[in-house]
């Protein structure tokens, strides 16, 4: 199964984004050590929300809001997709991967795969269709 691992940082501590040569061996090594073992799919950190937008969908319209998002303090800093065996294998690595840095949260999230979805929808969208659009061919 796959679980997605969003990493939140405190925006207003500027060593959040500009981490030390020690912070990005650290996550390298324990990145390699994910990928090397086969639970990791993707892994991508992002910059500061100064860089981007907010696009809310409303009866009323669509509004776009540029960043800095000053009504969040933890914004998100990146995010990890891995494919394990349990939420508790999950669980375990964002423990680890949480462990790398000084203050951080980290919500832990199973994908949604076609199979949890009601039979009814999967007869109708057809697996094969799903499969491909997901990348699992």
């Amino acid at each position: 199964m796959r679980y997605l691992l969003i990493h939140k940082l405190d925006e207003t501590r500027p060593e959040a984004w500009n981490p030390s040569t020690e912070f990005v061996e650290a996550m390298g090594a324990f990145m390699t050590e994910c990928a090397e073992s086969g639970v990791l799919l993707a892994a991508e950190g992002v910059h500061e929300s100064s860089e981007g937008a907010l696009i809310r969908k409303r009866a009323s319209g669509t509004t776009v809001t540029d960043g800095p998002f000053t009504e969040a303090r933890e914004v998100i800093g990146g995010f990890a997709v891995l494919q394990v065996d349990s939420r508790d294998q999950a669980i375990a690595l964002g423990e680890r991967f949480a462990s790398l840095f000084e203050e951080v949260s980290v919500e832990v999230r199973r994908v949604m795969e076609f199979e949890d979805l009601p039979d009814d929808i999967q007869q109708t969208q057809g697996a094969h269709a799903i499969d491909l659009a997901q990348g699992h061919a």
